[in-house]
């Protein structure tokens, strides 16, 4: 299945990659067959109301997906970390360094997208475990993946997953909508600052794709729209000129390739892959 020779024997930490079905999941085991090894981070347990279990990658499906990864050929470990913890993100660069001797590449995946009201029904709290798990969050994992690529002196790859929110406004997804334009600008500040020292900083970002946190999505948007699940995912499927959501596989690719040589000449891109329903 590898297609970047040069990927082999690169370290690489994917946050929020705890979930079954995940786009972390996804990504992790695409770059472990393109012969990464990939340390799979996630928060582990439940966080308060606003990080429920069912919401978060348990201890147990990190160790999972890692095993997963062992059973296919691949090399792989897994370190709790909450991303919205300083002192929880060096640790988990230090693990990375620790366990596999370095680190190339750090992809932010972790963030919620589960908080969605209206602007007049969402209270404070839910507004800043979003702005702070999907941008703070972020801000962290660039910062101290930074610091550690730049010590090693040879460059380095940082992955922010992003979203057509990224581009596009959507109703009752006020602070989503928000980080994830934020992120966009974080992804081209970072890329400003750490080209000179050889790392690339680029964004993904899909449109919707029927993850654990999809199907909630479909189902909460088939009902808030008043649509119905058939007429809301059939609406879905009429405005994508490639005629179907996207599919973990379809984010997993883009971030091996950013992530190869193949793309040592790309930075500060937010990259859609939405089947060419965003084009902004």
């Amino acid at each position: 299945m590898a297609h970047y020779a040069d990927l082999a024997g690169k370290v690489a930490v994917i946050t929020g990659a705890g979930r079954k079905l995940g786009l972390g999941e996804a990504m992790a085991k695409r770059l472990a067959a393109e012969g990464c090894k990939v340390v799979i981070t996630d928060i582990g347990a439940p966080a308060g109301e606003h990080l429920p279990e069912g919401a978060i990658g348990s201890s147990q499906e990190m160790l999972d997906i890692v095993a997963e990864i062992q059973a296919a050929g691949g090399e792989a470990a897994a370190v709790v970390c909450n991303v919205l913890n300083a002192v929880e993100v060096q640790a988990a660069v230090q693990f990375a360094v620790q366990h596999f001797g370095r680190l190339d590449i750090w992809v932010n995946n972790a963030g919620v997208g589960y908080l969605m009201k209206p602007i007049l029904e969402m209270d404070v709290a839910e507004w800043d475990t979003v702005l702070n798990v999907n941008l703070r969050g972020s801000f962290l994992g660039i910062k101290y993946a930074a610091e550690q690529m730049v010590k090693q002196g040879q460059g380095g790859k940082i992955i922010n997953i992003g979203s057509q929110a990224s581009k596009s406004a959507f109703a009752h997804a006020s602070a989503y909508t928000t980080s994830k334009h934020g992120m966009t600008g974080l992804t081209r500040v970072a890329a400003l600052e750490l080209g000179c020292h050889g790392i690339n900083v680029n964004q993904i970002c899909p449109n919707h794709i029927t993850t654990g946190l999809g199907a909630w999505q479909n189902a909460h948007f088939s009902q808030v729209t008043g649509k119905g699940y058939d007429k809301y995912m059939q609406d879905m499927r009429d405005r994508i000129p490639l005629g179907r959501p996207g599919l973990q596989q379809d984010i997993a690719k883009a971030c091996a390739f950013l992530c190869s040589d193949q793309a040592i000449y790309i930075t500060g891109e937010a990259m859609n892959v939405s089947g060419g329903e965003e084009y902004h």
